[in-house]
């Protein structure tokens, strides 16, 4: 974000790893922080990060706006062929991205080193999501 002196003022932690921009997000993401969290995931993606990481490691809760600003971010990156990755630890935050449908249109991860090498994806057959085998009689 710029503030009106040309000073860059950027309020999520950001760190850059090559040509990939890990960003991380708050431990709430909802109508009142969520045009700052779009605000501040579009200013990363003209920074032009190959792939943008979105650490939602410690993120417990997002609504419905801050699903919006996640989309409108994965438009923006895809329209300069960027790639955005997301990483979810919270079972909470992973069933509203599942209802969404949300998880299908950008990758998810447990942790931002698995979200770098590209592996480990929930859903993925080789990791069970935890809910589906609960679900499972022993």
């Amino acid at each position: 974000m710029i503030w009106s002196d040309g000073v860059s003022v950027e309020r999520f932690p950001v760190a850059w790893l090559g040509e990939a921009a890990v960003i991380t997000l708050p431990e709430e993401i909802d109508i009142s922080n969520s045009d700052q969290v779009r605000d501040e995931l579009l200013a990363l993606l003209n920074r032009g990060p190959a792939m943008m990481i979105v650490d939602m490691a410690e993120t417990t809760f997002c609504d419905s706006a801050g699903v919006n600003a996640l989309v409108r971010a994965h438009k923006r990156a895809s329209a300069s062929d960027g790639e955005i990755r997301l990483v979810v630890a919270s079972l909470g935050v992973q069933r509203v991205l599942a209802i969404t449908g949300v998880d299908r249109l950008i990758s998810v991860y447990p942790t931002v080193v698995a979200s770098l090498d590209g592996v480990d994806q929930p859903g993925d057959p080789a990791h069970p999501d935890p809910d589906d085998c609960a679900a499972q009689p022993s």
